[in-house]
């Protein structure tokens, strides 16, 4: 099958959720004999310079990118108040990207054009006109649900106001974009089941990220700290931030009260200058790691306390492939078929937050047990050869229709 990839921006390397996500489902269907192509946004945010990128990856993707300058600016947001489009998307759109697009598809007949994502689905029209490929979505969020979420969390008026007009304007744009597609793959049930309520009338399945689990090497000779508590994830997320921030304010002091001596790491790419300058006891920033699997590895409790966002947390996934007891929100946690006290830990408020810590630093070795249920449970259900697979199969599902 001849795949031809969309993606918001370059998946290669792959050092955040977004990208891990993309780049393994490329693999994994080279690595089941299909051809892919990779056409990306090269955005400001995360921009890669495609040709420096190893030899291997460039020839087996033919990976093309054309800069975008996706930057939120002052001007372009106030004049798009008084505009219908959805701000969020528009930014995504360039002449010059649609015109690579086209010369691809002149150039090659591809079965499938799979959308990474929502904010590449304005080049649909495109796509209808030069290709007879059907067109998948790759739903990694419902994306108005992550802003309602992002205005809920936050406390300045007029910033909560502004986050609640584009989560309007992009409902607005996700409704009007559901019965463009010829099929969706979401990442998630939650988000699966939105686009059904919604109306979505063609073929929609549940596929969701999917671990190398044969590149998650358990190391034996990596000494664990137990008594440490740590999280890793892309530091130039908002979520991610606003996370850490609520863990450090409000649940960081009361566990320090019980546990003094506990450690806590904070690892992640693109660490902000407030938490560089971070001074409190016994938090350690460790900034971007060189292997994100030694890391994780090497010390004890993850936590991921999301309180905004969507979609599906690859970095959880990755914990619990590698065996770690996870502490994570219920939002944190949303879309992954986990369950509290099983294979996974969960708490919404700070004192409950800390509570769960507490017990994990006063009996390790029976938590122990929800972490190798844990690694059992990822790779049951998030083995990307299989998850590969399936995603083929739903395409030739839509092919046959």
């Amino acid at each position: 099958m001849r795949i031809l990839q969309l993606c918001n921006k370059v998946p290669y390397p792959p050092k955040d959720g977004g990208c891990i996500a993309m780049n393994n489902l490329t693999q994994g269907l080279l690595k089941d004999g299909h051809t892919v192509k990779v056409l990306a946004i090269n955005t400001p945010k995360h921009y890669t310079n495609t040709e420096e990128l190893p030899a291997g990856y460039r020839y087996q993707t033919g990976i093309e990118a054309v800069f975008i300058d996706t930057t939120v600016k002052v001007l372009p947001s106030i004049k798009n108040l008084f505009k219908n489009d959805s701000y969020n998307i528009s930014r995504f759109y360039s002449p010059a990207f649609e015109a690579k697009l086209i010369e691809i598809l002149q150039k090659d007949a591809y079965d499938i054009v799979q959308l990474e994502s929502l904010f590449v689905s304005m080049y649909i029209p495109a796509i209808r006109k030069h290709s007879k490929a059907k067109i998948v979505l790759r739903a990694h969020n419902i994306e108005h649900k992550v802003w309602e979420r992002n205005a809920a969390a936050t406390e300045k008026f007029l910033k909560k106001k502004y986050f609640s007009f584009l989560a309007k304007r992009l409902k607005l744009y996700e409704l009007g974009a559901l019965n463009n597609y010829d099929g969706v793959a979401a990442i998630t049930p939650v988000d699966a089941r939105w686009f059904s309520e919604s109306g979505f009338s063609k073929l929609l399945s549940v596929i969701p990220f999917g671990m190398d689990l044969n590149s998650i090497q358990h190391k034996n000779s990596i000494e664990e700290d137990k008594a440490s508590v740590f999280h890793i994830g892309a530091m130039d997320w908002k979520p991610n931030i606003e996370g850490i921030n609520w863990f450090l304010e409000k649940v960081w002091d009361k566990v320090q009260q019980e546990h003094p001596d506990v450690k806590l790491y904070l690892a992640g790419r693109k660490m902000n200058d407030q938490l560089k300058n971070l001074k409190r006891k016994n938090v350690e920033i460790i900034g971007e790691v060189a292997d994100a699997h030694e890391f994780i590895l090497s010390k004890g409790l993850m936590i991921v306390p999301l309180l905004s966002g969507g979609g599906m947390r690859v970095k959880l996934i990755e914990g619990m492939a590698l065996g770690k007891v996870v502490l994570s929100t219920s939002i944190g946690a949303e879309g992954v078929e986990c369950e509290d006290g099983m294979n996974i830990l969960i708490a919404d408020d700070p004192e409950a937050f800390a509570s769960v810590i507490g017990k994990y630093l006063s009996d390790k070795s029976h938590l122990a047990q929800i972490g190798a249920r844990a690694k059992q449970f990822a790779a049951e259900y998030y083995n990307n050869d299989d998850i590969s697979r399936k995603l083929i199969e739903f395409y030739r599902s839509i092919l046959q229709k």
